[in-house]
């Protein structure tokens, strides 16, 4: 199995570059584990407890679990992957059986931050875009897709986002193996990483 980690801040466009890579792969061969499936299961607390968690902050994250379904699938086994509510700020009571593939990615702003993450990945990629892009995009996204005002969104920029992006994300960034620029819309660097994955298939 090879294991590409994707990194980068909120907003630069790491969902799309993931799925144009997958979209170029034959799908039978890759899996996608998303870093925000894997927030800790805080429905001990309460609704409003919960709406104080600094999400942007390794420590929100599940790392055992991730690390755990990612060495399952190492092994040929299949995992549930949980399945987190923004709106609920927890996790359902569902799941998603993810199935072992040749490639498996893992992306999310935090994956770097993890060392023993870090060193099981073939593959480092750093999606890097400007600030301002990202802001925009995260406004768009929390206010369509997850319900959020736009000053509730302002605020959770200015006083988490934004200072853990400078601390934890943004770091991370000399660990990969290759930075990509203005995330999805790279389309040479979106090409020179799938002709990579297809070589190391090929070996």
């Amino acid at each position: 199995m090879i294991i590409i980690g994707i990194a980068g801040g909120t907003g630069s466009g790491k969902t799309t570059v993931v799925n144009k890579i997958a979209n170029s792969l034959p799908e039978e061969n890759v899996t996608i584990l998303p870093q925000d499936a894997y927030y800790k299961d805080n429905c001990q607390l309460t609704f409003e407890d919960r709406q104080k968690i600094n999400y942007d902050h390794p420590n929100s994250i599940d790392f055992d679990l991730l690390l755990k379904h990612i060495q399952d699938l190492k092994r040929g086994g299949n995992v549930e992957q949980p399945i987190y509510s923004y709106t609920t700020h927890s996790r359902s009571n569902d799941y998603k059986i993810v199935h072992p593939k040749e490639i498996l990615i893992v992306e999310g702003i935090l994956v770097f931050t993890n060392k023993e993450l870090r060193d099981m990945c073939d593959i480092k990629i750093f999606v890097h875009t400007d600030a301002d892009d990202r802001l925009i995009r995260r406004i768009k996204r929390d206010i369509t897709e997850r319900g959020r005002d736009i000053e509730e969104v302002l605020t959770r920029y200015e006083k988490t986002l934004k200072p853990m992006h400078n601390q934890f994300i943004e770091p991370t960034m000399k660990y990969a193996d290759m930075i990509v620029p203005v995330g999805g819309e790279n389309k040479v660097a979106i090409d020179i990483l799938t002709s990579m994955i297809k070589e190391k298939i090929g070996k």
